[in-house]
Parts: structure tokens; sequence; C-alpha cells
């Protein structure tokens, strides 16, 4: 009977279409990757979130047919290695895009309503918090888009069609005429985009190109008054940098789904903002994302142990070529 190695844990609907599969599931009891390491040995596939798949758990799997990676972004599995040892991985492209649409949603009526201080405000009697200005309706802003995925379109359709707002996109590699047909203007540069910003919605890969792309100096072209959101991953953004702007008062807030050291450690000077709202990468959790994730990566094992190739591969060529 194969074997499928489960990292951190996943929606039951997937470990149940395993096992209906004849695919015996095996719990890590822990998410170290010195841990996993050793308990990969003997499995046949694995499913690992946002843990990742370091060099020696690769190496140590000797009997692994694919990586089921849960989520989008593979940057903490080495993908290099695993596809050099003919590893195929997959990934699933779309399962929680609706889900991160709306948290960035969220983020952005949280942050401009101040939901938290204003919570806060309500449970410790200060009813006066009700005159402190700043507070921001959505309806006629600006929502800026970097990157036009599955998760920046449908990002751009709520906000548009459900708050009134105007959309601007940049995209490098987008079709012009996507972000014509969904309303939205597309602007030739980042510099651009930021200029326009009410909002500011991150929706890029963690790519060389894209690391640190809103830092110091992209951060000072944005309004004052400007929100940034950030549910894609924490290197797109100068973290430092973001700090001293929201510290300085040069922007009006920022939401934060993404960190560079997850969990955010105990005394972090982001956890002392008050124009900060901060969520435990929880975009994509939702019961209905995460049993779709689920799924797919438990179809996309049984495929690739039956033969077949799953249907969202990182790289196809390493199907052809896949180990035995």
């Amino acid at each position: 009977m194969p074997t499928c190695l489960v990292v951190q844990p996943i929606h039951s609907i997937g470990i149940d279409m395993l096992e209906a599969a004849g695919i015996a599931v095996r719990r890590s009891s822990s998410a170290d990757m010195a841990v996993v390491a050793r308990e990969i040995a003997g499995c046949e596939a694995v499913i690992t979130r946002n843990a990742g798949l370091s060099t020696t758990a690769v190496e140590a799997a000797t009997h692994l047919r694919l990586i089921a990676n849960h989520g989008i972004g593979t940057n903490k599995i080495d993908v290099a290695r695993a596809h050099a040892l003919g590893i195929p991985i997959s990934f699933t492209p779309s399962a929680n895009a609706r889900s991160v649409a709306e948290h960035a949603i969220m983020l952005m009526l949280a942050v401009g309503k101040r939901l938290v201080a204003s919570d806060n405000a309500v449970r410790t009697g200060d009813w006066d918090y009700r005159y402190q200005p700043g507070l921001q309706q959505l309806a006629g802003k600006t929502l800026a888009i970097s990157g036009w995925g599955t998760i920046g379109r449908l990002t751009a359709a709520m906000a548009a069609n459900g708050f009134g707002m105007k959309v601007v996109v940049h995209s490098p590699s987008a079709d012009p005429a996507s972000i014509a047909a969904a309303g939205a203007e597309q602007v030739a540069t980042f510099d651009a985009l930021l200029a326009r910003a009410d909002v500011l919605s991150l929706h890029r890969p963690s790519r060389p190109d894209t690391r640190h792309m809103l830092n110091a100096g992209t951060l000072a072209r944005l309004k004052p008054t400007a929100i940034v959101v950030n549910t894609a991953r924490a290197d797109l953004i100068d973290t430092d940098a973001l700090m001293a702007a929201l510290g300085a008062g040069a922007l009006a807030g920022a939401g934060l789904d993404v960190f560079d050291q997850e969990p955010v450690p105990a005394g972090h000077p982001l956890r002392e903002l008050t124009n900060v709202v901060l969520t435990p990468h929880t975009a994509g959790s939702t019961d209905e994302a995460l049993a779709e994730t689920a799924s797919q990566c438990a179809r996309h094992i049984i495929d690739a142990l039956a033969g077949r190739a799953p249907e969202h591969l990182v790289d196809r060529a390493v199907w052809a070529r896949r180990r035995a």
C-alpha cells in the first residue's frame, strides 16, 4: 500500500479521499524539517503547506513520486532539487482564490474603518473614540492592484462591483484585453500605479524581481492617506521600511496576512503599531478553501500514483522524466 506523509494538518476530506483510494496516510509528528526528513522515508507522496520541504527532506524521500503543495506558493520547497531527482510538484492555483480575495477586501475595510481600535474603544469604555478623524469609506476610492492572477482579478471585481471602487492595474504579464474586460484601467509602470492608489493590494509571486518591490523609495510615492494590503508574499514588502512609513504617519495604515517570520515574534515592533491590522496567514483558511485545497492535493496524488499526470504541475516537463 503506498503511503502519503501529511506534514501539516489538512481538511479531513483530503484524508478520506486518499484512504478511499487505498493510500495510507501518515501524519508527521512535527513540521520541523529534521523530523520530516526522518518520517518521509518510504513515502510515495507528501502533502505540505507553508512548511515547504527542505533539501534534506527531499533527498531523504527516496521513494517519493509526488510533492503536493497545499496552496500556490512553492518558495519553501527546494523545487530545483526535487525536479533534479525527477520528483514532480503539484500545486493548487485557484482552490483558495475567492477566500483570499475576500480577505484582502476585509483588510481594506478593517484598516479604513479602524476596526480593531474601534472594537477596543467599546471594550474599554472610550465612547468618545467616535469623534476621532480619519475613518475612510471605500466607495469612490481607487484600488491599485499589483498582479492580475485569479486572486487579483477576484479582488478587483469585489471592490468594483461591491463597493464602487475604481480599479487600476499594473501587471507586466497580463493580457490588456482581460483588464479592459473587467472594467479596470491598466497603467504602464509600478510607479504610476502607486501614484494613483488610495488602496494598494499586492498579488504578485515571490521572485527575485519582486522582492521588496515595496520599499522606502516606492512607499514614498504613495499618498499619506493610502492603505497597503498584502495577502500574497511577505518578501514583496521591506517590512522595516513599511514600519517606518506607518510610524511616521506617511501612510494611513496597512493590512497584512503574511510576514517575514511566522509566527511574528513577541516584541516585534510591527505588533505595537496601531494603524496596522495583522492576521496570522489565514486568508486562504476558510473551511471552504481548505476543503477544496485538500481535495485537489488528494486528486493530484491519486492521479500521480496511478500514472496519470496531475492537473496542476509546477513544471510539466518533469513528469516525462519522473522517478519510477
